[in-house]
């Protein structure tokens, strides 16, 4: 009787091991504060978020953290999003105009690891990324069914979700607070909003424009030394420029422009086009580089998304072989693991309650619900039309309020990431990971320290952020009204 007992024991231990290994099932270090059910039976969280990208991510955890019942629902298979799945590991930082970094809060120790060259490669950004999402209730490859939705015009509500598992099973969960948080509006595109024009606006186009998404390529075997020592012995800079084309760079670490060669790429598929490089040595002749454009992706489309996936893949081999006859250090390079995802920099964009303006930037406007703080150059990439992007300045340190997260017609839908709301020519800065990763982590904030106080976000006035701002100030070193 007692070996029985035992090996009854034994197989409940291996049953919960399969458990916890099982798709979209992520274990936690400790417990998440547990949902409660409504009035119906059914569960109810303080926020629901939609979608893994980073800055939702960052979001969730900060509301988590400080006692809210949080959950994520992910319609992609795998968590992750574009910094994971879409291997974007080249990171780009905004600055003020006397060169001040503008990256702060829970990406300000990654940023300063990474230029340090301590955080380069893949598996570091997924440790860090794990970390992130360590106990907060995650479930992957859902489908969203019904969204239900109470009042009209400018004043509704999501009152409830209903969504699919990966099994077929179907749940429905309510929530104080939706965020949105694809590339691909899985929750906002059932909204009924009004899209935010984006690069057709530019020229004054009739059909939706998408600035080009990105196939990551990651490269091994490359002799960074001798890319370095090329450009040195092409030296003065304006030789160098001259060669290799303008913003032409090296260093030890990063690697910027060629474009007088890479411009000169014949495709295998007329969807791409190779861009000047912007490359990052991750040590050990690893590099990954941001360059392969690709034309006509709608985000919304999981098949447009797919198909250019599965193109990038039989151009990467292509890519290789010119750059290891063009570009020096190159010769015996090898293409590393490939993404299964793409770097997608515009969305298909809904109306906020305020849409940050082009005016707001340049003038430096500073908002009484800033949220986060901006500064990267306004840099719209190349569509089909608009061939090789196009530029307008570089602001100096700008803010973006609350509102321009918050969905215009709704009191309880919030944007994350590059859903802000904005104008194509705002957007071209304000899409910035850090900045809107910085937007993420204080809105998370907000909603723990002002729910438990019984303030919804849109009751705040200008004197709560006084008070907001100085306590994300005081308390998390996150400096945003100035």
């Amino acid at each position: 009787m007692r070996k029985r007992k035992h090996s009854r024991y034994v197989f409940l231990l291996l049953i919960m091991a399969l458990i916890l290994q099982a798709p979209g099932i992520l274990p936690a270090a400790k417990a998440a504060p547990a949902a409660k059910a409504s009035a119906s039976g059914v569960l109810h969280y303080d926020v629901v978020v939609i979608g893994s990208e980073l800055q939702g991510v960052l979001l969730a955890k900060s509301a988590r953290d400080l006692g809210l019942d949080v959950l994520i629902l992910d319609p992609r298979s795998k968590p992750g999003g574009e910094l994971i799945q879409g291997q974007m590991i080249v990171l780009d930082e905004p600055n003020d105009n006397k060169g001040r970094s503008l990256v702060q809060g829970a990406l300000k120790p990654l940023y300063a690891d990474y230029k340090a060259g301590k955080v380069r490669k893949l598996a570091s950004f997924e440790k860090f990324y794990q970390k992130l999402i360590q106990g907060i209730p995650l479930k992957s490859g859902v489908v969203i069914e019904a969204v239900d939705i109470v009042g009209e015009g400018a004043d509704k509500t999501v009152k409830s979700l209903t969504y699919r598992n990966r099994l077929g099973t179907e749940f429905t969960v309510e929530a104080e607070y939706w965020v949105e948080n694809t590339d691909f509006n899985a929750l906002t595109g059932k909204l009924g909003e009004k899209r935010i024009p984006g690069m057709e606006s530019i020229y004054n186009g009739q059909k939706p424009d998408y600035m080009a998404a990105t196939y990551m390529l990651n490269f091994k075997n490359v002799n960074w030394g001798k890319l370095h020592q090329a450009v040195l012995d092409d030296y003065p800079l304006t030789n160098v420029r001259k060669k290799y084309g303008a913003n032409t760079y090296v260093d030890w670490n990063f690697a910027a422009g060629f474009s007088n060669i890479t411009f000169k790429y014949k495709p295998q598929d007329t969807q791409f086009m190779l861009r000047g490089l912007n490359a990052t040595y991750q040590n050990d002749g690893e590099v990954a580089i941001n360059a392969l454009l690709v034309y006509d992706v709608d985000p919304s489309d999981p098949k447009s998304v797919e198909n250019a996936v599965r193109k990038g893949k039989a151009e990467a081999p292509h890519v290789l072989k010119y750059l290891q006859k063009n570009i020096p250090g190159f010769e015996k390079a090898q293409l590393g693991g490939l993404p299964e995802y793409l770097y997608i920099r515009d969305y298909n964009r809904y109306e906020t309650k305020y849409v940050l303006d082009y005016p707001d930037l340049m003038s430096s406007r500073m908002f009484w619900d800033n949220v986060t703080i901006g500064g990267y150059p306004v840099d719209l990439q190349a569509t089909r039309i608009v061939t090789k992007g196009v530029g307008y300045g570089k602001p100096d340190r700008y803010g973006i309020p609350l509102r321009s997260f918050m969905l215009k017609s709704y009191d309880n839908v919030l944007v994350a990431g590059k859903n802000v709301g904005a104008t194509i020519k705002a957007y071209g800065s304000a899409r910035i990971v850090p900045t809107t990763a910085l937007a993420g982590q204080t809105i998370g904030i907000i909603l723990g320290r002002e729910l438990k106080q019984g303030k919804r976000l849109d009751e705040l006035t200008p004197a709560d952020f006084r008070r907001i701002h100085q306590y994300l100030e005081k308390d998390y070193k996150i400096a945003v009204s100035r």
